[in-house]
């Protein structure tokens, strides 16, 4: 399979994880919610690695850059990420973290010296500025959900996105030189999340407020995070390892953030109201950047 498929499915697994991670997150906390969910997503990770042998590809030399990219990318960035989710919802929280993206395809030409050129870089403008004006314009006017309303002062749920976006990126490019080996993505995927349920424990036991629960945990809430973490986790960030073996680090990156224009259909469903006509116009220029992408590429 291309890396570029594999990378959009990585969104949309993202995408549809999101749209039952929102209620959790907001009665447990972003810590509380992440800690549960990286437990979730740790164990089952494992059971994965040790029942396909992939464990076996795992060498000393490796852990201390999957642990580093562990804490980096799922301890503070899915932090910061469902934090900036409860403030601004998912679909304002997904612009900032689109941004990932740009941030990926900067460092990639700066630590890696990946260049995109000619149509790959024209298709990659057009499914960005697709991702964006379909969020910044997908809204309509009068939309009253509680998905769309602000929580707290702005700025700092914007510093929380961007800070996720970032976070994202530094951890999956430090990745890049590794994965293009021969190194299971599942067995790395499972170290990777138990070393940040590792430093989410440590905060826990610390006594910091802020990293205990903002509710009692529901069977309903962990069935739901249970199945995020199964999809965006143990399958999307799998995914993501895996694509980068082949595929270049800022296109991967740049297909990945399409979660936006993926989760817009779900709003619908959810919302019971069809997107604004932007959402629609950003969509199609991002179906047709990636059809040039996939076409030249």
């Amino acid at each position: 399979m291309r890396p570029e498929i594999m990378a959009l499915l990585a969104a949309t697994c993202w995408a549809t994880a999101s749209t039952f991670s929102v209620g959790p997150t907001q009665r447990l906390g972003a810590i509380g919610f992440s800690r549960l969910r990286m437990a979730f997503a740790s164990v089952l990770l494992w059971v994965l690695a040790l029942a396909s042998g992939g464990w076996h590809t795992l060498q000393a030399a490796s852990m201390g850059l999957l642990a580093l990219s562990g804490v980096i990318g799922i301890f503070v960035g899915d932090t910061a990420l469902f934090a900036c989710m409860n403030r601004l919802g998912p679909r304002r929280s997904g612009v900032l973290f689109a941004c990932h993206a740009l941030f990926s395809a900067l460092l990639a030409w700066v630590w890696l010296g990946e260049v995109l050129w000619g149509w790959a870089l024209l298709g990659s403008a057009m499914l960005m500025g697709g991702v964006m004006i379909a969020i910044l314009w997908g809204k309509r006017s009068n939309e009253a959900h509680l998905w769309e309303q602000t929580r707290g002062p702005l700025a700092v749920a914007v510093g929380l996105g961007l800070l996720a976006a970032l976070c994202q990126s530094l951890a999956t490019l430090m990745l890049k030189p590794l994965m293009t080996t021969d190194i299971d993505p599942i067995a790395a995927s499972a170290v990777r999340t138990t070393l940040a349920f590792v430093a989410h424990g440590a905060l826990w036991a610390s006594g910091w407020k802020p990293a205990r629960s903002g509710g009692p945990i529901t069977l309903r809430d962990a069935g739901l995070v249970f199945l995020g973490a199964a999809l965006a986790m143990a399958l999307g960030m799998t995914l993501i390892l895996r694509a980068l073996h082949d595929g270049q680090a800022g296109i991967v990156a740049i297909f990945s953030s399409v979660s936006p224009i993926v989760i817009l259909p779900l709003l619908w469903l959810i919302y019971r109201r069809r997107p604004a006509v932007g959402a629609w116009i950003g969509a199609s220029l991002a179906i047709a950047g990636t059809a040039l992408i996939l076409g030249h590429t």
